[in-house]
This record gives structure tokens, C-alpha cells and sequence, in this order.
């Protein structure tokens, strides 16, 4: 079984959303990464251990949707929750249908993110042969 603590990565333009999800998300244990663009992560290089992304889906340069695309077409498995402020139906679909854990809407409450969270940790750690 996986013992490395688990990893939930941010990236979101909007400071002050990657700020209070870090608070949140620090507050029951995980470690978190916060990065403002899909290329600053890709820079970083995936964390070790279980992890999953918080991914808003309007970002500058590379969106959350191109990159979950991206991921799809290299095989790459990590776990991907949806955030954002500026929803649309076809945009939600697109994303639950690319494999999202969730897709949630701006303000959404802290529970549904946490519980999304634990979902896709659970779906990380059975990928990596963790279960």
C-alpha cells in the first residue's frame, strides 16, 4: 500500500482561489502545490505518491480542458477535479466525458471539493496499485 501523504495539486490563475483552497485543503492533512498555469506544474514534474489536480478550466495559455486532452492522449493517469467561475453545459459534459472525478462550479462548498478529493485519491492509489 501507498504510505506517502497525498498530494493535491491547485492550478488556478486566481490568487486568492489558490490561497483559500490551499488553507482548506492544508487544514485536513494533505500537502498541496499550487501553480497559476498548466506549463509552471508541467515545469515542476508530477508529485510522488497519490495525487490529483484541482484544475480550473479557463487558464492563461493551456486550458484545463486542453491539458486534460493532453493527458488522455499520453496515457497519463492523475485524477482531475474541475473548478470554475464561467460553467457551461457543454463544457461540463466535454469534462465528466474526458474522465473528471467532478466538475465543480465557483462559489461550490467545501465539502463537495473534499469529497471529490478523497475520490480521486482513492481512483489515484488504485491506478498506482495502492488498493
Amino acid at each position: 500500500m501507498d504510505k506517502e501523504q497525498p498530494t493535491v495539486v491547485v492550478i488556478d490563475d486566481d490568487l486568492a482561489t489558490r490561497e483559500s483552497l490551499s488553507r482548506l485543503l492544508r487544514s485536513v492533512g494533505f500537502k498541496v502545490q499550487l501553480w497559476r498555469s498548466v506549463d509552471e506544474f508541467l515545469a515542476s514534474g508530477r508529485p510522488n505518491g497519490p495525487a490529483c489536480l484541482v484544475l480550473d478550466v479557463r487558464l492563461p495559455g493551456r486550458s484545463g480542458l486542453d491539458y486534460q486532452r493532453e493527458l488522455t492522449a499520453a496515457e497519463t493517469r492523475i485524477p482531475v477535479i474541475f473548478i470554475t467561475g464561467h460553467a457551461d453545459i457543454q463544457m461540463s459534459v466535454q469534462a465528466m466525458k474526458g474522465g473528471a472525478i467532478k466538475f465543480l462550479t465557483k462559489p461550490f462548498r467545501d465539502e463537495d471539493l473534499l469529497d471529490a478529493v478523497q475520490l480521486a485519491l482513492a481512483q489515484d492509489r488504485a491506478w498506482r496499485g495502492g488498493l
